[in-house]
């Protein structure tokens, strides 16, 4: 009931605040946001103190493109399920090549199509995920445990194959033991479940979902690859290796203005680890002085606490921003300035009383940290700095650009 009446109160909030003609970022802030595009999208939740981002905001994204798609009011889908799979097909990728990739809390967009197509999805009413006691999420022990356990595995695989006489390791018990970690934290799995008056397995319900997994695309911009061809990801959370279409700079921003434009939203991976990033302020700038940004304490692990305190004049006033090329990108991506920090959700668009365009985003860290309520307002020169991909619909693409892709 809890849920319902915050939903409730989120819903009313979007339509008294981001209907006006014009809204703001922050109390006795001076920025007048304009609509240019806004589209619609689920209430806003909370990952706590767990690192799955990527979850919130990738079924965020689906949400919103079952919307599109003529769905008034869909469920929120269980970010748990999917999260609980993907470390399933994580363990056994981990231990297959002698720990060589990354296991970890996090993950990428690519993960949620792959494991829908492999098992499909449930809604977040019939999986929770939340069977350790606590009404918030909050995965520190649990990850614990089961890195613990994949490591235990990992040292045992070695050890065993340098055996003469090796028999292997076995094909079923240690990922037994690994999904039983997962039944105790996060509850056993729904194979089957009933909505309304229909039985569903997870497969069958993500097939009434009608959503072709096929259809959806990453999206990037650096320099040293093939334009206009898929290019690695070379970030620790591509788990899976999957390719994102490489494109300029322009067309970066360019498709993500089309896409919106035209209907569609965008899951958006980007870096907010950055003194112009202030989502207590509601506000993502790249200001010429960053001198001018006083920021007390350290962000939490997992933006718990919706990231440090930060004051600065360009947080409460619009205030020149540097020029961002693909030079100045490419560096901060090789310097390891920019990394893949935090998946997100993008629904708007919005130009302040300069006419300077900004980004309307969906977080996942709660609609009670911030005048927006759970929103921000990221700059077009923050966009186009920050962003490491972004997904979306292939036919939220400019067709000359779809062309230049071949898809």
């Amino acid at each position: 009931m809890k849920r319902l009446i915050l939903s409730v109160g989120m819903f009313c909030f979007s339509v008294l605040v981001f209907g006006q003609d014009t809204v703001t970022n922050a109390e006795k802030s001076n920025y007048k946001f304009t609509k240019i595009y806004h589209l619609d999208a689920t209430p806003v939740q909370s990952q706590g103190f767990a690192g799955t981002c990527w979850s919130f905001s990738g079924l965020s994204f689906f949400e919103s493109e079952l919307m599109r798609l003529g769905v008034k009011n869909p469920k929120v889908l269980s970010e748990m399920y999917i999260v609980r799979k993907a470390y399933e097909e994580k363990a056994d990728k981990y231990i297959r090549i002698d720990g060589k990739i990354n296991f970890s809390q996090g993950g990428g967009f690519v993960d949620i199509p792959f494991i829908i197509k492999k098992y499909g999805v449930v809604p977040e009413e019939i999986y929770k995920g939340l069977n350790y006691g606590s009404e918030n999420h909050a995965h520190g022990e649990m990850f614990n445990v089961l890195d613990g356990a994949v490591q235990g595995m990992l040292k045992y695989s070695k050890e065993e194959m340098e055996k003469d006489d090796s028999k292997g390791i076995t094909t079923k018990a240690w990922k037994n033991a690994i999904s039983g970690i997962l039944d105790a934290y996060l509850g056993k799995e729904p194979l089957e479940f009933t909505i309304g008056d229909k039985k569903f397995t997870p497969k069958s319900y993500a097939e009434s979902l009608k959503l072709n997994m096929d259809d959806y695309v990453s999206i990037t911009s650096f320099i040293g690859h093939d334009l206009y061809k898929p290019a690695h990801l070379a970030i620790p959370d591509n788990w899976l290796w999957e390719g994102s279409y490489n494109v300029t700079l322009d067309d970066l921003y360019n498709i993500a203005e089309y896409a919106l434009k035209n209907g569609y939203t965008i899951a958006w991976g980007s870096d907010v680890s950055e003194k112009g990033f202030s989502f207590r302020n509601g506000i993502a700038i790249c200001p010429e002085d960053e001198s001018s940004i006083d920021v007390k304490g350290k962000d939490a692990k997992m933006f718990s606490d919706a990231g440090a305190e930060k004051h600065a004049n360009g947080f409460l006033n619009p205030v020149k921003e540097i020029t961002i090329t693909p030079e100045l990108r490419q560096e901060a991506y090789d310097k390891k300035l920019t990394t893949d920090d935090h998946g997100m959700h993008i629904v708007g668009l919005y130009k302040d009383q300069t006419g300077k365009k900004f980004f309307l985003v969906k977080n996942s860290w709660g609609s009670d940290r911030n005048y927006p309520k759970g929103y921000f307002y990221a700059s077009e020169n923050f966009f186009r700095y920050k962003t490491m991909n972004y997904y979306l619909h292939k036919d939220g693409i400019p067709k000359d650009i779809r062309k230049k892709l071949g898809i």
